[in-house]
C-alpha cells in the first residue's frame, strides 16, 4: 500500500509542488494529464484535497475527465475560481465533486462537457419529490458568491428554478450552444430571482419562446439569442428597465420591420418599436422631436457665433469608411494552412488606415486600450487575442500556418530572435522568478497566458511573403512589424481557438476602441511627441524612434477589406463584411 501510494504521488509532481509551495493557483493542462486522469478511474487526484489555500482551479481538455471526485468542495473552501472545459463530465460526476458549499466560489466555467442535464447543487433534478424540494430551499445557497457562471457548448435542454436559489448573486450566465426550447423557461421561480444579473447569452440554441417574465431581471443589460427559433419578440422586453444591448440576429421574425430593426442590431429602436405596440409610432414621435432639438441646437449656435464649433463636432464624429475588395488595387490576402485546424482555428484580419498615434499620449491610450479589451471581451486570451501591426513593415501576402516548437522562430516585442519553445521555458522562469520576489502565487502580464499552449504539438504563427513570423498568437508579436508613434496604417489581427464569431465580435470593438481614441486626440489638441519611452507590450503594439512630424488624423478611418483563404484560394472569410460592425452601429458609422 505505501509503495502504491508513492507511485500515485510521484505521478502528479504538480500537485507536490503546489503543495511544497502554498500555492493558491493551479492550472493543469488536460492533454498533458489524459493519461494520468484515465488510470484515476477518470477523476481528479486525491492529492488536490490535501490543497486548502488553492483559490483558483482549472483543468480543460481532458476528454479522460468524467467526475471531480468526493469531498472538493469541503477541501478547498477558499475556491473562488473554477474552470472545466471541455472535459467530459456529467450531472452525477459533477455533483459528487461539488456537494456542499463554495461559499468563496466567483466563476464556475463548465462549457463544452457535453451536459444533458445540471446537477443537484447547480439546481437541477427539481422533479424529485416535494419534500426534497422544500429542503433545498431551506438550505443556504451553495454558491452565495458566484457572480459569472458559463455552461456554453453542452445539450441543456432546461434549466430548473433551483439555480436561482444556489447562485443568488449570479451577474453573468452563459447558455449559447445547447439545445434549449425556451428562455427564461422554467429558470426563475415565483418569487424574486437573480437580482443582480446583466448579462444573459443564449445564442445558437433552439429558443422557439421568449417569455414575458424576462422583464423580471431587473439589471439585464445585455442579452443575446441569436440563431434561435424565435418569430416574435414579448412587448415586455420594453419592460427591462436597464436594457442596453439585445441580439436577436439569425431569427425568422414574422414582423419584417422589426427584423431589419434586429439585424441592425438597434437595441434602443427594438425596445421603442415593441413599446409602441409593433407600430412605431412611438419612435417616430421621439425622431421629429430629435430633428426639432438638433434645429434649435444649431440655431442657438449659430445665433452664438460658435459655428467653428459645429464644424468641429461633425469633423470629429466616430466615422469609418469601407474599402471593398473589388475598388482596392492591392487588396491583403491572408491564406489559413489545414493545421491550424487542430491549433488555433479562426482567424480574422483587416486594415485601418488613418489613425494618429503621434500626439501627446495617444500611443499609450492605444496599448492601454488594447490590455483592456484582452482582460474584458477577450477573457484573458482565452476567446481571443488581438494583434496590431504596422501595415507598412508588412510584405504580403501572408500565411496562417503552425509550426513546431522547436522550428518556430520569432524575433518578440523588445527581445532577440528565439525559438518558441526556448521563449515559453524563458517566460516561465521569468513568471517563477516574479512570484518569487513578489511573493505573491499570482504572476502579471504575459506569464498569466503561457497554459494556452500547454499540450500543443504545432504552434501557431501568421508569416509573411519573407518567411519572417510576425505574430505567435497567443504570445507576442515580432518585432518586425512593430507600431510606432508616427504609424498610420494599421494591419489587424484577432485569432481564437473558440469561435469565428467571436473574432469578429472583438474586431468590431476594436475598431470602435481606435475611433474612439481618434476622436479623443482630435478633440484635445495633444502637442505631436516624438518620445520613445513607452512601454514594450508583447502581443501588443510598441512606439520606437522615427521622429518625423505627422499631421492631424482626419475623418473618416478607413477599414480596408481582408480576404481569409485557404489552399486553394477558397474564400473562408472577409472582413468587414455587409453584416460586421453591427454591434456597434448605435456608436459608430460605418460608410459603405
Amino acid at each position: 500500500l505505501g509503495t502504491a501510494r508513492l507511485g500515485m504521488a510521484a505521478a502528479w509532481p504538480e500537485l507536490e509542488a503546489a503543495a511544497r509551495e502554498r500555492r493558491r493557483e493551479l492550472s493543469l493542462p488536460g492533454a498533458a494529464v489524459s493519461e494520468r486522469v484515465a488510470a484515476g478511474g477518470g477523476r481528479l487526484p486525491a492529492a488536490l484535497l490535501g490543497l486548502p489555500l488553492l483559490q483558483s482551479l482549472e483543468l480543460s481538455g481532458c476528454a479522460a475527465l468524467r467526475e471531480l471526485g468526493p469531498g472538493l468542495a469541503a477541501a478547498l473552501p477558499a475556491l473562488h475560481t473554477l474552470v472545466l472545459r471541455c472535459n467530459a463530465l456529467g450531472p452525477a460526476g459533477l455533483g459528487e465533486g461539488l456537494g456542499g458549499r463554495l461559499p468563496a466560489l466567483r466563476l464556475l466555467d463548465l462549457s463544452g462537457n457535453g451536459l444533458e442535464a445540471l446537477p443537484a447543487e447547480l439546481g437541477g433534478a427539481e422533479g424529485r419529490g416535494e419534500a426534497e424540494g422544500e429542503r433545498r430551499q431551506q438550505q443556504p445557497a451553495a454558491f452565495p458568491q458566484l457572480r459569472s457562471l458559463n455552461l456554453s457548448g453542452n445539450r441543456l435542454r432546461e434549466l430548473g428554478p433551483g439555480l436561482a436559489r444556489a447562485a443568488p448573486q449570479l451577474q453573468a450566465l452563459l447558455l449559447s450552444g445547447n439545445r434549449l426550447r425556451a428562455l427564461p423557461g422554467r429558470l426563475l421561480p415565483p418569487a424574486a430571482a437573480f437580482p443582480l444579473l446583466s448579462r444573459l447569452e443564449a445564442a445558437d440554441n433552439e429558443v422557439e419562446e421568449l417569455g414575458a417574465d424576462i422583464a423580471a431581471l431587473p439589471a439585464l443589460k445585455s442579452l443575446d439569442l441569436a440563431n434561435n427559433r424565435l418569430t416574435e419578440l414579448p412587448a415586455a422586453l420594453a419592460d427591462c428597465p436597464r436594457l442596453k444591448e439585445a441580439n436577436f440576429r439569425g431569427n425568422q421574425l414574422r414582423d419584417k420591420r422589426l427584423e431589419k430593426m434586429v439585424n441592425g442590431c438597434q437595441t434602443k429602436a427594438i425596445l421603442e418599436y415593441l413599446r409602441a405596440g409593433g407600430r412605431g409610432k412611438g419612435k417616430a414621435e421621439n425622431a421629429r422631436e430629435e430633428a426639432r432639438k438638433k434645429k434649435r441646437e444649431k440655431q442657438q449656435k449659430k445665433d452664438g457665433g460658435e459655428g467653428e464649433q459645429d464644424e468641429l463636432e461633425a469633423v470629429s464624429k466616430l466615422l469609418v469608411k469601407v474599402l471593398h475588395v473589388s475598388e482596392n488595387p492591392t487588396p491583403l490576402v491572408v491564406k489559413v494552412s489545414p493545421g491550424v485546424r487542430d491549433v488555433r482555428p479562426f482567424i480574422v484580419c483587416c486594415v485601418l488606415k488613418g489613425v494618429n498615434l503621434n500626439p501627446g499620449n495617444a500611443l499609450k491610450r492605444f496599448l492601454t486600450a488594447q490590455t483592456k479589451l484582452h482582460e474584458d471581451i477577450c477573457e484573458k486570451r482565452t476567446a481571443a487575442t488581438i494583434a496590431t501591426h504596422d501595415l507598412q513593415l508588412i510584405k504580403g501576402p501572408l500565411t496562417y500556418d503552425v509550426q513546431p516548437p522547436g522550428e518556430l522562430k520569432i524575433t518578440p516585442l523588445g527581445r532577440k530572435e528565439i525559438k518558441a519553445k526556448d521563449l515559453l521555458r524563458q517566460l516561465q522562469l521569468e513568471a517563477e522568478e516574479q512570484r518569487k520576489q513578489k511573493k505573491r502565487q499570482n504572476v502579471s502580464g504575459l506569464h498569466k497566458y503561457l497554459q494556452l499552449l500547454d499540450g500543443k504539438d504545432n504552434y501557431p504563427c501568421l508569416v509573411d511573403a519573407e518567411g519572417v513570423v510576425i505574430s505567435f498568437p497567443p504570445i507576442t508579436n515580432s518585432e518586425k512589424t512593430k507600431i510606432r508613434k508616427t504609424t498610420r496604417d494599421l494591419f489587424l489581427e484577432v485569432t481564437s481557438d473558440t469561435s469565428l464569431q467571436i473574432c469578429k465580435d472583438v474586431m468590431d470593438t476594436l475598431i470602435l476602441k481606435i475611433a474612439e481614441l481618434n476622436k479623443f486626440t482630435l478633440e484635445n489638441k495633444e502637442e505631436d511627441s516624438g518620445s520613445d519611452n513607452e512601454p514594450d507590450a508583447l502581443c501588443g503594439p510598441v512606439n520606437v524612434n522615427p521622429s518625423q512630424n505627422t499631421q492631424q488624423t482626419s475623418f473618416p478611418l478607413v477599414v480596408e477589406q481582408v480576404r481569409v483563404v485557404d489552399t486553394d484560394g477558397n474564400l473562408k472569410v472577409l472582413y468587414p463584411s455587409k453584416t460586421d460592425l453591427t454591434t456597434v452601429s448605435s456608436l459608430l458609422t460605418v460608410i459603405r
